[in-house]
Order: structure tokens, then C-alpha cells, then sequence
């Protein structure tokens, strides 16, 4: 054992390492933030903005792969600022998009040595003992671990009820590496923060501290377990989801086994036809399995790439589809607070509805707009958009004419820009989330129209809130109905004890007084449930006639009772 603390031991980074990696992290990020503000800040103030806007895509190239190649170097979490960099499509160009997408396949594995040390350190006996066999070769090799293939020995298959496993070992050292790069991407952060232009859209310290609680909590494996159980139960029964099995018996912070679920990629469209599985089916499954995550469940897989996701064919004979979506690796999950996810549902149901108001709405209720814009404009543009633009897929929108984009982008350019927008916390994740399911779909169908999948969902989201609200009026009606019940006993009460002389009299107007109560009681109880009986019917008449019809016409009752108790004076 002596002999494997002094192997892990070389593998951790010296003084001087530490010091010589971030250093170079530090003067990579300033020389392109002098850079990005010298072509793109100066010369425009003095009149030469043509010439940043002539050399800006071969800056943005030359940024991306030299990035590329400082990430592929150090490894680490460079690597997982690459991938959250490709995964931008909304806000970087397809230069750097592009470049950086490739980051997860070109990261060198760890020698198997040294994986063997740190695994029996943390298992606590040879590989030998813990496992009928492990192979030498990793079946992934990621920023952070790596993955082999291996056997359980009879006891533990006999036990867990399987046999094939994945073990996945963390890379030595990978603690310390972390930490060197959080204190770089800290220091990078507090430069961008003193950029007024920069830290009016978006809190970049802010950003980055949620960036390193994800990278730490995504090198605790048993964090890791308890988010795979966690997604598991949510899907446990949804026939399209399966996860992987834990086996906790052979797992520890830094060393994970599951049960072996490779099939095959589901990008791998290929290999998904000669399986008789149609790739146009798999797009708008997956899509609405992760519009369940984000909408419904609040919890979702955070890391939706290619390379964590499967498409395992089944046998079942009462099922439309013939295959289920596997997922793995769920060491980074998000989690959409409640106030979050009520917006997100109300920006979907008004991008699916071209609702161009609406979407602004919901925009600033999930706070990317500043409470104090100003949205007139900003909704006509939406408006425009819709309806120009609405509905058409990603194949559509590329055999459109470049030169309405750019008539489109000529007239509300300047309004996005100048509009006081930011970044809200917890959103670096439903933004990775979205733009990966977004391009995952368009691998499997290049046809892929993703209202094809909003609009359903959409419109299932705004059945459940007209629910919510039928259940709402429904519950005011009961109630009114409740008071309108008790007014007459309580009053009768009332007039009871008087008699009785309980109360003492002490004018003759009193009962009169009384009489007037009772009759404006019973007017203001009899208005409230006419009320809501009649809009519960509006409501619910769309999906269920019957039951909506009787409630319209249920609500002349108490609306002529209303009106004769008034007259009558009863």
C-alpha cells in the first residue's frame, strides 16, 4: 500500500504546477479581454467600428481554438468551461460553438495504474478481490473520471441481481485541480464584474460561484447516486425512462459502480434504423422527457449530451415504441425552483400560443428582464417575430432568406441591446440543458420542429393551470355557498336570543336593522356563488360540455334568488 500512496502522491499537482497552471489560466484571460475591449469598445468610440466588425469572426476562430487547446491541455475544469461555452447557441457565434462542441471526446484518459490505486484505496482491497474482472481500457474518459467495464464476483451478483457493471474512478488529483481553477475563474470574474457593460446583464461572481458548487457536488459520487435514485423515482412510471442500478455496496465519494446500460448512442442514427428503431420517433420523446424534467418534475438532467444518453430496444408487446431513453452520468442536475418553473411554464404556453406579450411577461416574471424595463417595444418585436418566424423548425429557418433576419435584426437590434437584461442565478443549467435537447433533437431528425413538441406540451400545461383555476373558483363557490349556508341559521340565532330577551333591546329600529342585514347577507352570498358557478362553466365548457353546461345554467339559481329576496324582502 506504501507503494500506491506514493504513485497517487506523484500524480497530485506541486508548487510549482499550481502556480505555472494558474498563471496561464490568468494570462489567457486577460490578453483576450484586452483583446474583446480593444476592437470591440475603443474602436468603435472613435469612429472604426467597421474594422471590428470585419475582423470579429476570424477573432472569435482564434479565441475558440486557442481555448480549445488550453482546455485539452489542462484538463479539468477548462474542460467543463468549454463545454458550457459550446452548449451557448443562443449568445456565441458558431465560431467558437462549433470549435469547443468536440471538447468531451478529445480529453486523454488517466494510465489504468493509476485508477487502480485510488480505487483500491478507496474500496479498501485489490481490484482482484472486489471484482471478478475490470478492464484495463476505459469505455469513457471524462474532465473529471473515467469509466470501465467489470464483473461482479457470484456473492454481489447474486445479491444485486446483476453481473455486468460500470466503475467509474475519479482522476487523481482532481481535487486539487478544481480548486486551482476556481481560483483563476474567481479572479477572471471580479475583472469582468468592474465592466459596467458586463455586470448590467449578468452577477459574473455570482455566476461563477454556482459554476463551482455544480463542479464540486459533480465530483462527489455518492452525491451522484442519490441524484441517479432521485431521477429514477420520478420516472418510475414512465415506461419511456430507465436509469442504471446502484450498487452502494462497491461505491464511495470517489469511486462509483452501476449497472451496465450501454446501448446504443442516441445520436447514433445508423446504428437506431438497422435496430428498426425511426431516429424522427427518438426526437420528440426525448424531448418531451426533458420538458417533464424542467416543467413538471423541477428536477432534470443538467448534462443531456449525446454520450449520456442511450436508446436500449425492448421487447414489450403493449407498448407503442419498442425502446426506451437511458440516461447516465447525473452529476450535474439542476433544480428549478417553484417560482422558476411557474414562469417557464407561462413563457412555454406563450412561445406555443405566439403570444409575443406574453413572452415578454414571462420573460421578466423569470427575471431575465429588470423590473423597471420598459417592454412596449420589446413586445412588438416579439409580435413581429411570431409572426414572421413562428413555427418554422431549424431546417426551415436555414432555407430562409438571410436578408430578413438581417431587415429583422436592423430594426430591433438596437432595442434588445439597449434593454436592461440579465442573467438570473440558477440558469446556467436550464440554459445548458436546453440548448443540448435542442441540438440532440435536430441530430436525430434534421426536420425537427420543435413547436412540434412545445405545442402539445403547451397546451397539456395550460389544461392544468385552467384545472388549477376551475379547482379555485370551484373551492370560492363552496365557500360562498358555505356562508350563504350558515348566514340564515346564525341570524335566526340572533333573532331567537332577542326574543328570549338574552339581548337587550334598547331601540325599536333594531329589528328592522336586523332584516336589512339578512336580505343584504343573502343578495351578496347569492351574487358570489352565481359568480362563480358561471365562470367555473366558461371555464371547464371547452373540455367537458356536460358538466360545464350544467354549471352555467346552475348558476341562475342563485342569481333569482338574489333577485326575489331582494324584492320580496325576505
Amino acid at each position: 500500500m506504501a507503494s500506491g500512496r506514493r504513485e497517487r502522491t506523484e500524480k497530485l499537482p506541486g508548487v510549482g504546477a499550481t502556480r505555472a497552471r494558474y498563471r496561464r489560466i490568468i494570462r489567457f484571460a486577460a490578453w483576450h479581454l484586452a483583446v474583446t475591449w480593444w476592437f470591440e469598445l475603443f474602436l468603435p468610440r472613435i469612429g472604426l467600428g467597421k474594422v471590428a466588425e470585419r475582423t470579429r469572426t476570424k477573432r472569435m476562430l482564434r479565441f475558440a481554438q486557442r481555448f480549445r487547446v488550453l482546455a485539452v491541455d489542462l484538463g479539468g475544469l477548462m474542460i467543463k468551461v468549454g463545454q458550457f461555452l459550446s452548449s451557448r447557441l443562443d449568445v456565441l457565434p458558431p465560431e467558437i460553438t462549433a470549435e469547443l462542441e468536440g471538447l468531451q471526446d478529445e480529453v486523454p484518459p488517466v494510465p489504468f495504474r493509476a485508477i487502480r490505486v485510488l480505487a483500491e484505496s478507496e474500496l479498501g482491497a485489490p481490484l482482484e478481490q472486489v471484482f471478478a474482472s475490470v478492464e484495463e481500457a476505459p469505455i469513457a474518459a471524462a474532465s473529471f473520471g473515467q469509466a470501465h467495464r467489470a464483473q461482479l464476483r457470484s456473492p454481489d451478483s447474486a445479491d444485486t441481481g446483476l453481473s455486468s457493471v460500470v466503475l467509474k474512478v475519479q482522476r487523481p488529483g482532481i481535487d486539487a485541480i478544481i480548486d486551482i481553477d476556481l481560483a483563476a475563474l474567481r479572479k477572471v470574474g471580479g475583472w469582468l464584474s468592474r465592466i459596467r457593460l458586463v455586470s448590467s446583464r449578468a452577477d459574473v461572481p455570482a455566476l461563477v460561484e454556482e459554476f463551482a458548487q455544480i463542479s464540486l457536488l459533480e465530483i462527489d459520487y455518492q452525491h451522484e447516486a442519490a441524484n441517479l435514485e432521485r431521477f429514477g423515482a420520478d420516472f418510475a412510471e414512465d415506461d419511456r425512462v430507465t436509469v442504471p442500478a446502484v450498487v452502494w455496496e462497491r461505491s464511495t465519494r470517489r469511486v462509483l459502480t452501476l449497472e451496465d446500460v450501454t446501448a446504443i448512442k442516441v445520436t447514433d442514427t445508423a446504428a437506431l434504423v438497422a435496430a428498426g428503431i425511426d431516429p424522427a420517433r427518438v426526437a420528440p420523446v426525448f424531448a418531451s422527457v426533458m420538458f417533464d424534467q424542467m416543467f413538471t418534475n423541477g428536477y432534470f438532467h443538467a448534462d443531456p449530451h449525446p454520450g449520456n444518453i442511450f436508446v436500449t430496444p425492448t421487447r414489450r408487446p403493449s407498448a407503442d415504441d419498442q425502446w426506451t431513453l437511458t440516461f447516465i452520468d447525473f452529476g450535474m442536475m439542476g433544480e428549478v425552483p417553484l417560482s422558476t418553473r411557474n414562469g417557464l411554464r407561462k413563457l412555454l404556453i406563450a412561445a406555443a400560443s405566439r403570444d409575443g406579450k406574453g413572452l415578454v411577461a414571462a420573460i421578466s416574471d423569470v427575471g431575465v428582464l429588470v423590473p423597471s424595463a420598459d417592454t412596449t417595444e420589446l413586445e412588438r418585436a416579439m409580435t413581429h417575430l411570431f409572426s414572421r418566424f413562428g413555427g418554422l423548425g431549424f431546417a426551415e429557418l436555414r432555407e430562409v432568406d438571410p436578408r430578413e433576419f438581417l431587415d429583422f435584426a436592423v430594426e430591433f437590434g438596437d432595442l434588445v441591446r439597449s434593454l436592461p437584461f440579465q442573467l438570473p442565478e440558477n440558469f446556467l443549467l436550464i440554459i445548458r440543458a436546453m440548448s443540448l435537447t435542442s441540438g440532440v433533437a435536430s441530430s436525430l431528425d434534421a426536420r425537427f420542429n420543435l413547436w412540434d413538441s412545445v405545442e402539445p406540451y403547451a397546451a397539456q400545461l395550460l389544461r392544468d393551470e385552467r384545472g388549477n383555476l376551475v379547482q379555485d373558483v370551484a373551492q370560492q363557490a363552496i365557500d360562498a355557498a358555505g356562508v350563504a349556508l350558515r348566514l340564515p341559521r346564525r341570524l335566526d340565532s340572533l333573532v331567537t336570543r332577542i326574543e328570549d330577551g338574552a339581548i337587550a333591546v334598547a331601540t325599536p329600529r333594531l329589528e328592522r336593522r336586523v332584516a336589512q342585514l339578512d336580505r343584504s347577507f343573502k343578495r351578496t352570498a347569492s351574487a358570489l356563488v352565481f359568480g362563480a358557478l358561471l365562470i367555473a362553466g366558461a371555464l371547464v365548457r371547452p373540455d367537458d360540455l356536460v358538466l360545464g353546461s350544467v354549471l352555467m345554467v346552475s348558476s341562475a339559481v342563485p342569481l333569482v334568488h338574489g333577485l326575489w329576496a331582494g324584492r320580496s324582502g325576505l
